[in-house]
């Protein structure tokens, strides 16, 4: 007696042995002529997956490399016995070329950490140039935080005597922006 999914077909007789092969009970040739029709049914109609869950088995066709997600660890690597790490000299070093030099220059510093911007938009002129002359409460930069543009402005009256990181970079909390001689 043929079986389906459901039960017995209909008009299928015990003993019945003319009922057509399936790929269940079928011998390898049949099935890989099954696995080839699907193959072809995938890429004709233009399928990523394709699964044919039988009683006993299942097919599953896919095309195209599966996407695999990976997860970054949440800890930094042990550094290797002889190895110094990179970052602490690079940030040695710009500590040391920021330090101020006792020139008597006040630093207007970030106060927070954003992207330091020196024109109001792309098209204007710098707020101030280095040799400029600067008053109290007048604009000298933007530092963009969190989507909104924060005006920073000198806090002393002088002369800009230095600008302390490139337009569009980024900046950190109390990171030096410029120098101003007091005057």
């Amino acid at each position: 007696m043929a079986t389906g999914r459901k039960g017995p077909k209909a008009g299928a007789k015990a003993g019945d042995t003319s009922a057509k092969r399936t790929g269940e009970d079928a011998g390898g040739d049949d099935i890989l002529e099954t696995v080839r029709g699907l193959a072809a049914v995938v890429s004709e109609h233009n399928l990523s997956e394709l699964i044919i869950d039988r009683p006993g088995s299942t097919i599953t066709l896919r095309r195209g490399a599966p996407a695999v997600t990976m997860a970054m660890p949440a800890y930094a690597p042990a550094p290797m016995p002889g190895y110094a790490p990179a970052p602490a000299p690079a940030v040695a070093s710009a500590a040391a070329a920021a330090a101020p030099v006792d020139d008597k220059s006040h630093a207007v510093t970030s106060p927070f950490v954003g992207t330091f911007y020196r024109r109001p938009n792309p098209d204007a002129a710098s707020y101030v140039e280095v040799n400029q002359r600067v008053e109290k409460g007048q604009v000298l930069c933007i530092v963009e935080a969190m989507k909104l543009m924060n005006e920073i402005e000198a806090d002393i009256s002088g002369t800009v005597i230095a600008v302390l990181s490139e337009d569009g970079s980024p900046v950190e909390y109390g990171q030096p922006l410029f120098k101003i001689a007091p005057g």
